[in-house]
């Protein structure tokens, strides 16, 4: 007696393929947005500028992880790729960005003198966790509305 290959295989939850996504996501937002702050915060910008760095560095680290897979798999072109992604990933960046700017700058963590001073570390360490919670379902609902996909 043969199993059936369709019995075999397992279906994937939603829930959990939009929280890979928005894993995927959070790397290339926490390593933009924590390069930002480290070299606002170090060349004393002031915490409007050391933000705006933050946030522009994330879209940009955020944004070339998403492009990148895609122009090695699929042997498009960086327009094409970013075509691909752009919707998704813009809305995806902007909650995880409003999420952990307003989590660090409510802790405290741009308005320091220094990197070496605790509450820059804790601002991080509580704001890269609220932007994937803030980002999840907003993930979960651009990929089931198909505005996102996984790469």
């Amino acid at each position: 007696m043969l199993m059936s290959t369709q019995n075999s295989q397992k279906q994937i939850s939603p829930w959990k393929t939009s929280a890979h996504a928005t894993a995927h996501c959070l790397v290339g937002c926490s390593i933009g947005e924590v390069l930002g702050l480290m070299i606002g915060v170090s060349l004393g910008l002031g915490v409007f500028w050391t933000i705006a760095l933050a946030v522009l560095l994330a879209f940009v680290v955020g944004i070339s992880l998403a492009v990148t897979p895609i122009i090695k798999d699929r042997g498009t072109s960086l327009t094409e790729a970013l075509k691909i992604v752009w919707i998704g990933e813009v809305i995806s960046i902007a909650v995880m960005e409003f999420a952990m700017n307003a989590v660090d700058l409510s802790v405290g963590g741009v308005d320091v003198p220094t990197v070496w001073t605790s509450t820059f570390w804790i601002g991080i360490a509580l704001a890269i966790p609220s932007g994937y919670i803030l980002a999840w379902p907003v993930n979960h609902v651009l990929l089931a509305k198909h505005l996102k996909s996984c790469h």
